[in-house]
């Protein structure tokens, strides 16, 4: 339902990281031989097929992933992590090796993009100096980017019209498109107030029976809503794909008979009284260009874990990390990012304010009581 905070400060950032941290499973590659790490006199930390990193590569590698995840400072000692983010460098740079001239030359030129929209995002004085803090460079961090967005283009090409409709398939539901309106009774009021779930549930059912008197509904919603991104347009949400909405509000969007007043829904957020104004569900031939490169990236995704899961072992050879002071468990500590390249709570989607979302993203209900990720 709601945005998350760090998905809205971090939108030039997602099409660059779209798969830095993605792949939560670390197996390998039995593929054979790509370009070898550039030797830079340090310690050898790693050797792959074809290849090595250097402890000062992997150091730099570190220092550029903070850039972009400040947040994993407080993990970034930990020998589970260290690990854990070696083998992804190692994938990315035996991937990149046998990436081919087109996917190379796409990802250096969103890389390029992705550094200008940061700067102009940051600043470039503050650019500098998140660079400076880490003692990188501006061609540091877009070598960076090129490699991670190389790979990310070679498996974007590699999804055939077959997997693509497949992706589809699985999705197809999730994209169904409804325009809404709702009352939402909130477990906070529209200043942060604590309301108990009792009261929530009771104020809900008056404002379902004052809807099904008749009253006009966007009047209503307009007095009443605690959603935020839509109490002023009269509670609409219009032409949305359900699938960014919270489990219990998309499955009504889904189920609900077309314009009939519901039962208070539940949600984490409250209770919203909802109509169903209009539901189309998507057909392949109707997908737009947009959707069919989120579908494409999806599959794309699948792919890639697939080659870490079956592969990556095999292709590593030799991992020799200094071993650190002894360190609490990582697991106890946040998760490196999933498959979106996003954390597991700030998933998907760089969409403004606009619809009941994403159970994860709870820290911004005081924000907008309406938009959040897949």
């Amino acid at each position: 339902m709601l945005q998350n905070k760090q998905m809205r400060s971090k939108k030039w950032l997602l099409l660059a990281l779209s798969a830095v941290l993605t792949l939560s499973v670390l197996a390998g590659c039995g593929k054979k031989d790509t370009a070898a790490a550039p030797k830079d006199g340090s310690k050898v930390v790693a050797t792959y097929e074809g290849g090595e990193v250097t402890e000062d590569q992997f150091k730099k590698e570190m220092a550029t992933m903070l850039v972009f995840y400040p947040e994993y400072e407080q993990i970034i000692g930990m020998d589970q992590f260290q690990e854990y983010f070696l083998k992804q460098q190692i994938a990315y740079l035996y991937l990149e090796g046998k990436a081919s001239d087109k996917a190379k030359k796409t990802g250096g030129e969103k890389a390029k993009e992705q550094l200008d929209l940061m700067k102009a995002q940051a600043g470039d004085d503050e650019f500098k100096k998140i660079l400076d803090a880490q003692k990188l460079t501006e061609a540091d961090v877009t070598a960076y980017m090129t490699r991670i967005l190389t790979v990310v283009q070679e498996y974007n090409d590699k999804v055939t019209d077959e997997q693509l409709k497949a992706e589809f398939e699985k999705n197809k539901k999730d994209m169904t498109v409804a325009t809404v309106r709702h009352v939402l009774i909130g477990f906070e009021d529209k200043n942060g107030k604590e309301r108990k779930k009792e009261d929530a549930l009771k104020l809900a059912k008056d404002i379902e029976a004052r809807l099904k008197k008749g009253e006009d509904f966007a009047k209503v919603a307009k007095e009443h809503s605690d959603d935020t991104g839509s109490a002023d347009n009269g509670g609409l949400y219009e032409d949305k794909a359900v699938g960014g909405w919270v489990p219990q509000f998309k499955e009504a969007a889904l189920t609900l008979p077309i314009n009939e007043i519901s039962e208070p829904v539940e949600t984490e957020y409250g209770y919203h009284v909802m109509r169903v104004e209009a539901r189309a569900e998507k057909t392949f031939d109707k997908l737009t260009d947009n959707e069919k490169t989120s579908l494409r990236t999806s599959a794309a995704s699948e792919l890639m874990n697939d080659f870490m899961e079956k592969d990556l072992e095999k292709l590593i050879k030799k991992i020799d990390l200094p071993k650190t002071e002894e360190q609490p468990d990582a697991s106890k500590e946040e998760e490196p990012a999933d498959s979106t390249g996003e954390n597991k709570d700030t998933k998907q989607d760089d969409k403004q304010t606009e619809t009941p979302q994403d159970n994860n993203a709870a820290t911004d209900k005081k924000e907008d009581k309406a938009e959040g990720t897949k």
